[in-house]
């Protein structure tokens, strides 16, 4: 009978480190939702990708910066109300890779009063609508590290999910 391998060993993880990561996170949320509804979403919003990023947006998936501006282009303005996230370091990287769950709504196009006379109310169009989005953020190997501590590590998408759920 073949002995098992042991198991890896495993650094718990610090509140230091869950402060700095929540900033982190805190940090990519407000600048990733501010791009996302600003006019300048498709210069802005995929340089938070990487080719190599996995984008599932309500079941639709795309792939890297060039997804996310085929995602994006053909939708109307939106406007994001952050309700929370949470954020979980992934222990045994350095800085940590990060698990961030974001939930609030989005409002697409001008808000209802934006949409023509005789629109139904129960049109989804220019209505909040309730959403729950998942990144994985992995350090950005190709940004300059953090010069001094508690300074925050750059990153970058490389895995998203959003869906819709209200």
């Amino acid at each position: 009978m073949s002995a098992n391998p042991p198991a890896p060993a495993t650094v718990p993880l610090t509140t230091a480190d869950i402060e700095i990561a929540t900033r982190a996170a805190d940090a990519f949320t407000r600048i990733y939702y501010a791009a996302y509804d600003s006019t300048s979403r498709l210069s802005e919003l995929p340089k938070l990708y990487r080719p190599s990023s996995a984008l599932v947006w309500n079941g639709t998936p795309f792939q890297g910066p060039e997804g996310v501006v085929s995602m994006v282009q053909s939708m109307p303005p939106t406007k994001h109300e952050i309700q929370s996230f949470d954020c979980h370091p992934i222990p045994g990287t350095s800085p940590p890779s990060l698990l961030v769950i974001v939930s609030g709504s989005v409002t697409h196009g001008l808000g209802a009063a934006g949409n023509p006379s005789g629109t139904s109310s129960k049109n989804k169009e220019g209505h909040p609508r309730v959403f729950s989005q998942t990144f994985m953020l992995v350090p950005d190997s190709e940004a300059p590290p953090p010069s001094k501590a508690g300074e925050l590590a750059k990153y970058f998408v490389s895995a998203d999910a959003l869906r819709f759920v209200g």
